[in-house]
């Protein structure tokens, strides 16, 4: 699910598990930094989008086809080396929707973020993705 030229791909994220339960995935610091020394922001929400999306896609897939919908971030602390790893979960999962919780830590197993997303499951491929 992850191709050439993609995003997640050019940061360095790496899909680690993939279940029904969990998607686990990683993102080097080094790469995906603000200018202040710390791992952006946008960066968390990459790796959040890319881990509940790839949930959904496990769920929904073949029939359905997921898109992002809402994602939402709370940052508790800051990271400045090394990796972060986040953990997907489903909180629910429909016909139409699934809804993850997305939980970021840094390498001492500290929270920096957690997300929640919610994918729209389409009965069609997008149009640009055929």
């Amino acid at each position: 699910m992850l191709g050439v030229e993609q995003l997640a791909d050019r940061m360095g994220l790496e899909i680690l598990k993939m279940s029904l339960d969990e998607v686990v995935g990683r993102l080097p610091v080094a790469g995906n930094k603000q200018p202040f020394g710390l791992l952006h922001g946008g960066a968390s929400a990459v790796l959040a989008e890319t881990l509940g999306s790839t949930l959904s896609a496990l769920h929904a897939m073949p029939e359905r086809f997921p898109v992002g919908l809402e994602l939402a971030c709370t940052h508790h602390r800051s990271a400045t080396e090394g990796w972060v790893t986040g953990v997907a979960r489903p909180v629910h999962v429909g016909r139409s929707t699934s809804t993850s919780e997305i939980v970021i830590t840094d390498e001492r197993g500290r929270r920096t973020c957690t997300a929640k997303l919610t994918c729209l499951h389409r009965d069609t491929l997008p149009a640009t993705a055929r």
